[in-house]
């Protein structure tokens, strides 16, 4: 990993001679900031792994242990859709249409999630406050898993780095049946004080998550045992969300990220640097990482540039990185996937330690 420390408080033009160089890239290529081919190709693909995948499961005409590996698949695929399908639309990054954006966020509902409920806290909040103590609830998990120097310490979280991974693996079915209805009666989100969502927006969670329900609850119970659809319903959710866990962990909770203790008033120039200072890139070199996570492990790119589609960070993320050493703003990486996952594991035993 490399990283070069600048104070918050530096006065420099960092961002704005980011963003010239990075329109400047977009210009000479003549290329556009939203979705290619490439990306057309990898939706179409990823959809048919996680559809694909359940279409055999539920033809009951496979063997089971068969259906079982199509049940990791399904997962993999369904955490695809969220990566590469759903974060991109709801981000408006994936095309220049807002109704084709619209339509692919909704893909976050057709995976049990909430596309209105993302986009508040994960495109506004945790963009806007990342790694901000009190702000940011990406920080805020669970109470037995400590993601900041400046949560309260408990007993149970000397042990976290044992059992958070496994934790991980419970994030979509806490998802699917909790959390989304939890955020949709919340008042105070992050900075929102008594916030009023839309009925309409009501509406359309109760009614995508009427359809889940159907077709991953209710139809497999139709042709599976109880306790078939029992193992296959978690394996699927598991592997979903230990996936999706550990990914958007390696983003900022790892070594030599900061966290913030208060909300301050940020510019332009000093929000950008607070999202180099607390975001962190992983495996930029590996066309299967960054293939599959829609560039989720170009994560700087990504806090930095939310709305142009994540097909291009791997190309921008050079003039980022230059920009950077010439402004001496840090720029946190893990060469490999193995590194990022070894740096989240000392950092959970060290929050749970310190």
């Amino acid at each position: 990993m490399t990283e070069q420390i600048a104070s918050p408080q530096v006065k420099t033009d960092f961002y704005s001679h980011l963003k010239r160089e990075v329109a400047s890239y977009f210009k000479q290529e003549g290329i556009s900031t939203h979705a290619n081919a490439a990306m057309i190709i990898k939706t179409i693909a990823i959809l048919t792994i996680a559809f694909g995948s359940y279409a055999l499961i539920i033809s009951n005409t496979l063997p089971l242990w068969l259906a079982w590996l199509c049940c990791i698949t399904m997962g993999i695929g369904f955490a695809g859709i969220g990566f590469s399908v759903a974060h991109d639309g709801i981000h408006g990054a994936y095309s220049s249409n807002k109704t084709v954006n619209y339509i692919l966020g909704l893909s976050m509902n057709l995976i049990g999630g909430s596309r209105y409920v993302w986009s508040i806290t994960h495109n506004i909040v945790h963009h806007s406050y990342t790694n901000i103590h009190g702000v940011d609830e990406d920080l805020e998990i669970a109470p037995f898993i400590r993601l900041s120097p400046h949560m309260e310490r408990k007993p149970i979280h000397r042990f976290q780095h044992y059992f958070a991974f496994i934790a991980y693996g419970f994030a979509t079915i806490f998802w699917v049946f909790l959390k989304d209805y939890k955020k949709m009666f919340q008042k105070d989100i992050g900075p929102y004080k008594n916030k009023k969502h839309p009925r309409s927006e009501f509406v359309i969670v109760l009614i995508t998550k009427i359809i889940y329900y159907a077709y991953t609850i209710l139809i497999p119970l139709l042709i599976f045992t109880w306790w078939q659809w029992l193992i296959g319903f978690f394996t699927f959710h598991f592997v979903a969300g230990i996936i999706l866990g550990i990914t958007f962990q390696m983003a900022h909770t790892v070594e030599g990220t900061d966290h913030i203790e208060e909300r301050q008033p940020l510019t332009p120039e000093t929000w950008a640097i607070h999202q180099m200072r607390t975001t962190s890139n992983f495996a930029m070199r590996s066309p299967v990482w960054t293939w599959y996570m829609g560039g989720l492990n170009f994560q700087v790119e990504h806090h930095l540039f939310p709305k142009i589609c994540s097909i291009h960070y791997p190309a921008i993320s050079k003039i980022v990185s230059k920009v950077a050493a010439e402004h001496k703003v840090p720029y946190h990486y893990y060469s490999t996937f193995p590194q990022a996952i070894g740096s989240h594991y000392k950092f959970l035993r060290e929050m749970g330690s310190a």
